[in-house]
């Protein structure tokens, strides 16, 4: 079995390099089926997700080149298959990008349902919804969805129902090729919305109005190659390590980030009494004393990210006073609480709201990654408590984190990955 090592406690100092933004790269590297061609892609991240969507891009026929582990050349020039299997799909949840992508070149279209973290009920109905207003047939069958078209797509007029960045990212995708001019209302904001339509613009799309709440698309009938696109910095990576520099009480340089898009979390870490420099791809955050009790509530940009609300939960653990957490995007993104309570935290979840109750320490203990984002918290909280945390079902936090172990062996951690009783450090 896979697991994390951390013994605690320890400060961390120094500087960190953030990876490409992996919600950015599941966008973009579907995308690139949109050409028949070449595109070259800088600051991919390397983690799971993005090489289980290689496999996928492999079985319909795409030829990977890399130049480096984060740079690549994809060849779509001999795409002969719009299926992609379960097998392959229903490890990630952003597989269903493919639908958008590859109902733009293909009449046919079969995805196994995607999988992803159980953070609870996440539909694809959107998804649907923006593929029949355009012209495409959908169905749900088997545990596949199958889209289907008898002419080129249409542009329309869409307003989406819920704020999703999913919907809006396949709405980006799908109406790219389409006929005419396509309108997307009440749509996801989000940087890495931004950099997919920028992506796609490169490659001769016509889309405005990426991060606001209107996208117009105009369609096109066919896309260029791209020469080299560099795919931006991971906005929720560099989150962690901030986050994890003011739980230490650290003194950390994150570079290779945009500090705008970070604003909702600098508030927070501010508010909590922390120290935060930002510099024109960097920012330095330090803290010398206990956090201060704060609140936050997650919503979709610009406000504060649900993929940094278990992050800050571990902040919340160690302040001095009580913070009260308010989830709006996800309706089980608590179940990490339990973990941390086994260390020591004092926490009352109930439904969609969490208070938390600062204490002195928190300790070690076996601790497991139920999600993504949970697992990063727990790191945070094994680099901060007391003795020896061990933390299971590790395949999550390496979903979404890049040489996660070294980075934070780098700036001062006691960390090490462990596989099947053979432990292995990472200097």
């Amino acid at each position: 079995m896979e697991k994390f090592i951390i013994e605690g406690p320890s400060r961390l100092t120094g500087e960190v390099n953030i990876s490409g933004a992996k919600n950015a790269a599941v966008g973009i590297i579907p995308a690139t089926l949109l050409v028949n061609g070449k595109c070259h892609l800088e600051n991919v991240p390397d983690i799971s997700d993005i090489r289980e969507y290689i496999e996928i891009l492999k079985s319909l026929g795409s030829k990977i080149t890399y130049i480096t582990k984060n740079e690549m050349i994809i060849d779509n020039s001999n795409i002969k298959s719009a299926i992609a299997s379960y097998d392959l799909t229903s490890k990630f949840r952003s597989s269903y990008y493919l639908l958008g992508a590859l109902i733009g070149r293909f009449d046919s279209v079969k995805i196994g349902l995607p999988g992803g973290c159980n953070l609870g009920a996440r539909p694809i109905d959107q998804h649907i919804k923006v593929l029949e207003k355009l012209g495409a047939t959908v169905t749900v069958k088997s545990g596949n969805v199958i889209a289907k078209k008898t002419h080129k797509l249409k542009g329309e007029h869409i307003f989406l129902d819920v704020v999703s960045v999913g919907a809006t990212m396949n709405s980006i995708l799908a109406a790219t090729l389409a006929e005419g001019t396509t309108i997307i209302e009440n749509v996801a904001k989000e940087p890495h919305i931004v950099d997919l339509a920028n992506f796609l613009n490169a490659m001769g799309a016509k889309i405005s109005g990426a991060g606001t709440d209107t996208i117009k698309i105009v369609g096109v009938e066919n896309l260029k190659q791209v020469s080299s696109y560099s795919i931006i910095p991971d906005q929720i990576e560099a989150g962690t390590f901030m986050v994890a520099a003011a739980a230490t009480g650290g003194d950390l340089i994150i570079n290779n980030c945009i500090p705008k898009h970070l604003e909702s979390i600098t508030a927070k870490l501010i508010e909590a009494g922390a120290r935060v420099e930002e510099f024109e791809s960097s920012v330095r955050v330090s803290l010398d004393k206990k956090p201060n009790g704060f609140s936050i509530k997650t919503s979709p940009h610009p406000g504060f990210p649900t993929d940094m609300q278990p992050q800050m939960c571990v902040l919340l653990s160690i302040c001095n006073s009580t913070g009260i957490i308010v989830e709006n995007i996800w309706e089980s993104r608590f179940q990490y609480t339990d973990e941390l309570i086994k260390m020591g935290a004092k926490i009352t979840a109930h439904g969609n709201t969490a208070v938390v109750k600062g204490v002195d320490k928190l300790y070690g203990s076996p601790v497991k990654a139920y999600d993504l984002r949970a697992g990063a918290a727990m790191i945070i909280a094994g680099i901060v408590a007391e003795g020896r945390t061990e933390i299971s079902d590790i395949h999550h936090i390496l979903r979404g984190y890049e040489n996660i172990v070294e980075k934070f062996s780098k700036i001062g951690a006691k960390i090490e990955y462990v596989n099947d009783n053979v432990e292995v450090q990472n200097d």
